[in-house]
């Protein structure tokens, strides 16, 4: 490619840690797309002759039959995906496949097929994540009146609804999908036509490649053009917000399903045994999808460590920029898919999980609630009087509501029988109406809204 300017060819070490095609072969499709865009520009514009246009457009077809049926061989001399297209469009056509990259370099080159497939692996993304809120949806909706208890530092809390928290990652994941959204919005500007920093002299149509390639324009600044990898780190940026929602849904399958917990039973398409206890059950799914977080996070961190001190323009670190974005993108959607499989297919036990609530005292705040409002209490005097409460029932083995009413009485005189209206599990999920609280009326709504039927 460069023989004229070097009188040697590169050092072995030199052509290995030069190429990169053992991984942007996977850009294959959008360079091919790429080319066929910039060569219609250039015959439209008589840059090249429409004849020659035509020849090469009908060569890239033919190359990209060829990867589609044998794959992109990994020629480290042609070292690029670029120049392997460049090379195989030559074997096809000849000579002419050279005018190809007329008023193109590399460096826009590889900028717009990367832009195309972070695109493509983002309207990915988002279709995989809407089919994850559906299941999370259709669950939420099954399980809108099932008292669970709501946990903080671990530690029962208050009984909320199972599908409750199944829609707290509903709306975990609606941020994600907007945060991916917002991401594909801003990185939709072409920069094809920016050449190799500066632009070039030839009379190109950068807004026509932008149309053609579903851009919604050109970027304004060749610099920035060939430079620019906000939209790789804003891919994973998203991804690793996504693993993290993940990850902690995960996490809670694996508690849950933990013989202690006993909240959930995976199916078997989503457990493993063991090679020596046949009576494991073990959760390995939720666990990858836990761990696949850290490797996420770790593809960003990995970019971002890459960009943060290139001057401009373009440096070879940024060949660098490709991988962690394909392992993120390739990790992300095996999490998905398997949360999604998880959620479908669980079997939640909800007796076992109204038994906990039940037992874990967590009507203590209803009932310093009642005080304040029907005994007049200010909460603190009611926190101190409910805190009586539970010591005794802790003491005597019991929940709260099977506290007699002397006893309660003797707590505080005025106590009366209404109490036991808001001490019970369902009583107390119940009355969470404010707007989203965890009252089943409250989650079925939420359902609905999220399905877009509120009628």
């Amino acid at each position: 490619m460069w023989g004229g300017r070097f009188a040697e060819g590169p050092a072995a070490v030199m052509r290995e840690i030069n190429a990169s095609i053992p991984f942007d072969k996977r850009l294959w499709r959008q360079d091919i797309a790429g080319s066929k865009a910039h060569v219609a520009m250039l015959g439209a514009r008589g840059i090249v002759s429409p004849a020659d246009a035509e020849t090469i457009a009908a060569g890239l077809d033919q190359v990209a039959g060829h990867y589609e049926a044998n794959g992109v061989d990994e020629d480290m001399v042609l070292e690029d995906i670029h120049m392997q297209t460049e090379a195989r469009l030559a074997d096809a056509i000849g000579p002419v496949a050279g005018r190809l990259h007329t008023a193109r370099s590399r460096n826009d080159q590889v900028a717009t097929d990367f832009r195309l497939w972070v695109r493509d692996a983002i309207d990915e993304t988002l279709a995989t994540l809407r089919g994850f809120q559906s299941a999370l949806l259709t669950r939420a909706d099954e399980h809108a009146a099932s008292v669970m208890p709501g946990f903080t530092h671990l530690q029962s809390a208050q009984p909320v609804t199972l599908g409750h928290h199944l829609m707290a990652y509903h709306a975990m994941i609606a941020r994600d999908v907007g945060r991916f959204t917002d991401a594909r919005a801003r990185m939709n500007r072409s920069p094809l036509g920016s050449a190799a920093l500066a632009g070039t002299g030839f009379p190109i149509d950068r807004d026509m490649t932008a149309s053609a390639l579903g851009f919604d324009g050109p970027m304004s600044n060749s610099l920035d053009g060939v430079s620019d990898r906000d939209f790789a780190i804003e891919f994973l940026t998203a991804a690793t917000q996504t693993s993290l929602h993940l990850s902690r849904l995960a996490e809670e399958f694996v508690l849950w399903a933990s013989q202690p917990f006993g909240f959930v039973a995976l199916s078997d398409q989503w457990s493993t045994g063991s090679s020596i206890m046949p009576q494991k059950r073990n959760p390995d799914a939720a666990e990858l999808v836990r761990g696949h977080s850290g490797r996420i996070l770790g593809c960003m961190t990995a970019l971002m460590v890459t960009m943060k001190g290139l001057p401009l323009a373009y440096s070879k670190d940024m060949q660098d920029d490709k991988p962690p974005v394909f392992e993120a993108r390739d990790l992300l959607a095996l999490s998905i898919a398997a949360m999604t499989g998880m959620v479908e297919s669980a079997t939640f036990k909800t007796e076992r999980m109204r038994g906990v609530a039940e037992a874990g005292f967590a009507t203590a705040t209803d009932l310093a609630d009642w005080l304040v409002r029907e005994a007049g209490l200010p909460f603190r005097e009611a926190h101190h009087v409910t805190g009586r409460a539970v010591k005794l029932a802790e003491e005597r083995g019991i929940a709260l509501d099977a506290l007699p009413i002397a006893d309660l009485k003797a707590i505080d005189a005025r106590i009366d029988e209404r109490v036991y209206d808001v001490l019970s599990v369902d009583a107390s999920v119940a009355s969470r109406t404010s707007f989203g609280g965890t009252a089943p009326d409250n989650v079925r709504a939420a359902v609905r809204a999220a399905r877009g039927d509120e009628t």
